[in-house]
């Protein structure tokens, strides 16, 4: 191994540090950025607004409770809001950097590209919907009488790791399609905020054909639905439970394979 790949992985950490600190300050410059998490904030929260309702008013789908449903579905919406803030510059890779032509100003610094990129950016306001998801998990926990163990925190907490390393893939996944397409491609959505509606339907209704996509193609299911079973103690496999990290990483490195691949037949677009 390279004796200087440590303090690389250090400086890029550090770089990647000050980046987001520097967007974040900026951010705060604006006296109304308190709106726009106010505004995030009232989105997260109305949007399972119509499956509470479903269950006030006809009641539980047998052992399906609304608890258990904002549960899965609070875990998914907290990883894909977490992937947010942390690499929202993937996101916005093709219309910010590549049709623009900046992205030729970053091959041209002494640092990785990967890093450049996933600092790019950083919204503040984004920040609203990881912290409103991770505080609807705990409720629902407490709502079940599920305690807060080790054992607990451990699954829900590589749940969480998982998740974001899935959703932030699926960023860099869209950037590595965007050498090809040279533009954004809006169908990708359907990964990211689309792809976790799947959580609000409970898993034995989910038709057969979409819990396999959401499973091996992209593993929402399972990085937030068996991890929720098995730290709630359903009648599922309880082992399923600890594979979101290696499902997430999985998946990130599939998509950061696709980003090189990118890269390496990427040609000037101008400016």
């Amino acid at each position: 191994m390279n004796p200087t790949f440590p303090s690389r992985i250090s400086a890029e950490v550090r770089l990647y540090v000050r980046l987001l600190r520097m967007h974040l300050l900026s951010g705060m410059e604006y006296k109304g950025w308190w709106l726009m998490l106010l505004q995030v904030f009232l989105v997260v929260v109305s949007d399972p607004l119509a499956v509470v309702l479903l269950f006030s008013r006809f009641g539980n789908i047998g052992e399906w409770t609304v608890e258990r449903i904002l549960l899965v579905y609070a875990l998914s919406v907290a990883s894909c809001g977490i992937a947010e803030c942390l690499c929202r510059g993937f996101d916005y890779f093709p219309w910010q950097l590549l049709r623009s032509g900046d992205f030729d100003r970053l091959l041209l610094r002494p640092a990785s590209l990967f890093t450049q990129v996933a600092a790019s950016a950083f919204h503040l306001h984004r920040l609203s919907r990881p912290i409103t998801a991770l505080a609807a998990v705990l409720w629902a926990l407490d709502r079940m009488d599920v305690a807060l163990s080790l054992r607990t925190v451990s699954v829900l907490g590589l749940a969480l790791a998982g998740g974001s390393l899935m959703y932030a893939g699926v960023f860099v996944f869209t950037s590595g399609l965007a050498f090809f397409t040279i533009k954004g491609l809006d169908w990708i959505y359907l990964l990211t905020n689309a792809s976790y509606q799947i959580t609000r339907v409970p898993e034995p209704f989910i038709p057969g054909l979409l819990k396999k996509v959401f499973r091996f193609l992209l593993p929402v299911l399972v990085i937030s639905f068996y991890p929720a079973a098995t730290a709630c103690g359903w009648n599922y496999p309880q082992a399923a439970g600890w594979l979101a990290l290696p499902a997430g990483a999985a998946f990130l490195a599939f998509s950061i394979l696709i980003w090189r691949v990118g890269v390496r037949h990427y040609k000037s677009t101008g400016s």
